[in-house]
Parts: C-alpha cells; structure tokens; sequence
C-alpha cells in the first residue's frame, strides 16, 4: 500500500496504517544511524500535525546506538534535541488539540530552551514486532517504543507504540547527508 500524500483513507486509518507497515520490511540497527528529517503520516491518531506544528525534525541516532529521540528546529539551521521526559506523553495525547495551535507554537518555541536533553535520550535495538525483528528505539523515561520499516531506499516508515495505548502514530523518516 502507498501511502497518500494529503489523500483521506477510507476506513479504519489506524487498521490500514497499521497493515501497511506490517508489510514493511524490517531495518537493522545500524542502518538507522545518522540525523534523520521526519514528517507524521496522518492516521487518525490525536497527534496528527502536532509535531509539525511545533517544529519537530526528526530523530538522531549514534553509532553507539544511543539516541536523541526528539529533534526540533529551534533557529535556522539549528537542532535542538528535547528530554522527552519533561513532555508527559499521555498528557500530551490529552492536550493534542492545543498543540496544533499557533499559541502551542510560540509558547513551545520559547520554552524549547528549557526542555533541552542533557544527553541522548533513547537506545536502539533489534525488537520483535509480530514476530518479526526490526529497529527500534526505545525511550529511557517514557512507556514508548518506536518500530521501524523501509519504505523504500530513502524512507523508513516509524510506528510509535504507547504503553497500555491501542492507538498507534505512524511518521517517515528521510536521512540527512552529512
């Protein structure tokens, strides 16, 4: 299944996204390793377009297989990792609506500072998914988990899983030349 840019789906979204990355194949650890730009894939989850409204990136992966889980546009040409810890994720399900605003914009620009991560924030690691093993990354203070697929040479498609969440967001990711 491609996946429609800017097309609704008919149907369950979160059923036809969650069979269309099942069909994926699986990427290794290491394959993931570098700074990625990612862009949410609507699929009828509350976080639809908050990211991108905020000014998400995308994610950075370490040869140590470390991660910064959370990357953002803070200045041109600037890259500011967050400690997702500071972002309770089911509050942030909760106030989804907000986040698409141009009030959560500005107000998320100005705190990014604060939100800042010390240090990587994440682990990647080869997990099953449906008895298949593939990447992910999983959060060092949040019950999430991020699976990935290839789409293709050039993207990788990203499911995250929230714990004791039947509801899934899915996200592509496109790696940056160095």
């Amino acid at each position: 299944m491609n996946v429609p840019e800017g097309e609704p789906m008919r149907g369950d979204q979160q059923e036809e996204m969650a069979a269309w990355f099942r069909s994926l194949d699986s990427v290794q650890p290491k394959e993931m390793v570098g700074l990625w730009s990612g862009l949410g894939i609507p699929s009828d989850h509350p976080l639809d377009g908050v990211l991108e409204n905020l000014n998400w990136f995308g994610k950075r992966f370490h040869s140590d297989m470390r991660a910064d889980a959370l990357l953002f546009t803070w200045r041109p040409g600037r890259l500011v990792p967050l400690e997702p810890s500071f972002l309770p994720v089911r509050l942030a399900i909760k106030l989804a609506p907000f986040g698409r605003t141009f009030v959560a914009r500005s107000w998320f620009s100005y705190l990014q500072k604060m939100l800042r991560a010390r240090g990587t924030t994440a682990s990647l690691r080869l997990q099953a998914l449906d008895g298949i093993e593939t990447a992910a990354m999983i959060y060092d203070k949040q019950p999430i988990v991020d699976y990935f697929r290839r789409i293709d040479d050039d993207e990788i498609a990203g499911m995250m899983c929230v714990r004791d969440d039947s509801r899934r967001f899915f996200f592509k990711l496109r790696k940056v030349m160095d």
